[in-house]
């Protein structure tokens, strides 16, 4: 990774840590320290590779973890504690967590727009969308949008990575998959769900030309309720100079596309791709 795309990984460490009521400190942390590589004259592999990580913890608002982190994306491409945030820090958790909100009005709007990731919620609150839910008014989406920025640091954004063609999404998620069934993948335990701390999710990294994904499956109260934990693969990709984007591929259970692997959101788009490929996939 170069700096700019290292940068961009400590600031998403820092929204997720955000969204879920971390320790400010321990957000600012990760936001200084992607200032400090955003600003590099020098290449962060360059530092590491001429002096080691205490070469990184000379700089400005890097300590030994963060040194430890950088080495890792460096060396990697990846970063363990993003994985595991990503499973972690779900919609329903930061949305119990907001003044006004329980856990039965959390899970009635992460089930009635069907939400698998906090940069769906973002994009939900964005566009309005959390208003139209039953038992939402504008004033509890205002004041839930207001508190997230004020915890992010940041106003909320839709998102605004390329999307990949479904086709892509479709290989990556047939990748995860089969790779998962064949146990070729690490795995990590979330906190949440597993009362065992068993590491059970797998996790993904592969790329497709320029873009990266991570893959996992749905770590989400509402995939655990319907039996979907080894069926919805969340999808995070990134091209360089773009912010991260995610999907959701599921197994449609409904319609012509029933059986088959479907991008959610993307429906028609599905359909017209397995129309070209003339086999389509099946789960």
């Amino acid at each position: 990774m170069d700096n700019q795309e290292i940068a961009r990984v400590l600031d998403e460490v820092a929204d997720l840590l955000a969204w879920s009521g971390a320790n400010p400190f321990r957000v600012r942390a990760y936001r200084q320290a992607a200032g400090t590589i955003r600003q590099l004259e020098r290449p962060a592999a360059e530092i590491l590779a001429s002096e080691g990580t205490a070469g990184l913890e000379r700089l400005e608002h890097i300590g030994p973890g963060l040194a430890a982190a950088i080495r890792s994306l460096v060396e990697t491409g990846s970063l363990r504690l993003l994985d595991e945030l990503r499973a972690e820090v779900t919609p329903e958790e930061v949305l119990r967590g907001l003044p006004g909100v329980g856990p039965e009005l959390a899970e009635r709007m992460v089930a009635a727009l069907g939400l698998s990731t906090v940069a769906e919620l973002e994009a939900a609150l964005v566009e309005g969308r959390l208003a139209e839910v039953p038992g939402v008014d504008p004033r509890l989406a205002a004041a839930m949008r207001d508190e997230l920025e004020r915890r992010l640091g940041r106003p909320l954004e839709a998102p605004g990575a390329e999307r990949p063609p479904v086709e892509e999404l479709l290989d990556v998620d047939r990748e995860y998959r089969e790779k998962a069934a064949a146990g070729q993948l690490f795995t990590i335990a979330p906190k949440r769900f597993n009362p065992k701390k068993e590491a059970w999710l797998p996790v993904l990294h592969t790329r497709r030309g320029p873009r990266r994904y991570t893959a996992l499956f749905s770590n989400t109260k509402l995939a655990h309720d319907l039996g979907k934990t080894r069926d919805w693969v969340v999808l995070y990709y990134r091209r360089p100079g773009e912010r991260e984007g995610q999907a959701t591929v599921v197994t449609e259970t409904e319609g012509e596309l029933a059986g088959r692997r479907v991008v959610r959101g993307r429906e028609r788009e599905t359909r017209e791709a397995y129309a070209r490929m003339r086999e389509p996939a099946r789960a």
